[in-house]
């Protein structure tokens, strides 16, 4: 991209890419939150679904290193799911810091009802599969540094 010093554009909100990226995320997450209705979750609470169930059994500090959320974040959304039954914290007797989160059997049945939720969105979305996938890539090479 070239910039010139004088080039007021740069600075309309529509040539902004992190407004762009803004915008298809709130409606991403409209899309979501419509969809995620059915099972009761908040995104939030998917995310930290999708993980469990990948995984079955995480501590807090793992959980928030994998969806990059702070403790201070993610654990109200944890608590929500121990008490509406998905989830069950156990503290670790060697190391009382730690907590450990294990999938409840509500936990692991609600993935049933969960795995058609990539397919709605994919349908809600309006992109093909090939675009959806490539938008999927070129995301994950935005670097943090």
């Amino acid at each position: 991209m070239k910039h010139k010093s004088d080039d007021r554009t740069v600075l309309k909100l529509e040539n902004q890419i992190c407004f762009s990226l803004y915008s298809a995320t709130n409606r991403m997450l409209r899309l979501y939150s419509e969809v995620l209705k059915d099972l009761s979750l908040t995104y939030p609470q998917y995310l930290v679904m999708l993980v469990m169930w990948e995984r079955q059994n995480l501590t807090l500090k793992q959980i928030g290193d994998l969806l990059d959320l702070d403790s201070g974040t993610l654990t109200p959304i944890v608590k929500r799911l121990e008490k509406i039954g998905y989830l069950q914290k156990i503290r670790s007797e060697s190391d009382l810091r730690s907590v450990h989160i294990k999938l409840t059997q509500k936990g692991k049945s609600l993935e049933k009802k969960a795995l058609g939720i990539p397919y709605q969105i994919y349908c809600m979305s309006g992109l093909d599969e090939v675009s959806l996938q490539t938008l999927k890539k070129s995301l994950s090479l935005i670097s943090p540094n």
